[in-house]
C-alpha cells in the first residue's frame, strides 16, 4: 500500500529507537529501526500488559514514493496506530 502524506509525517515524527506512547487509552512500547541509509524502516510496537501488537515495514524510493508493508495485519490498523499514537 502506498503511504499518504499524513501517515508519512506521523511516521517520520516517531523517534528512531525505542519509544513509549499512548494509543487507544493504553500504554505502548515500540521501536523504529532504520535500514539502507534511511530508505527502509521497521516498526514494532506492543501494548504494555496487553496482547495487541503492530508490525510493519516502510520502504522509501528515490522517486519519492513510499510503500507500507504491514506484517500480518491490515494497513489501516498500522495507519490508525501511527496517526493516533501520542509519544510520551
Amino acid at each position: 500500500m502506498s503511504a499518504d502524506d499524513a501517515f508519512l509525517a506521523a511516521f517520520d515524527a516517531l523517534p528512531v529507537g525505542r519509544f513509549e506512547g499512548v494509543f487507544g487509552g493504553a500504554r505502548w512500547v515500540g521501536a523504529k529501526t532504520a535500514f539502507a541509509g534511511g530508505r527502509s524502516f521497521k516498526l514494532l510496537a506492543e501494548e504494555a500488559g496487553g496482547r495487541s501488537a503492530i508490525s510493519a515495514n516502510l520502504y522509501r524510493f528515490e522517486d519519492g514514493r513510499a510503500l507500507l508493508n504491514p506484517c500480518e495485519m491490515s494497513a489501516e490498523e498500522v495507519r490508525r496506530f501511527v496517526l493516533d499514537l501520542r509519544v510520551a
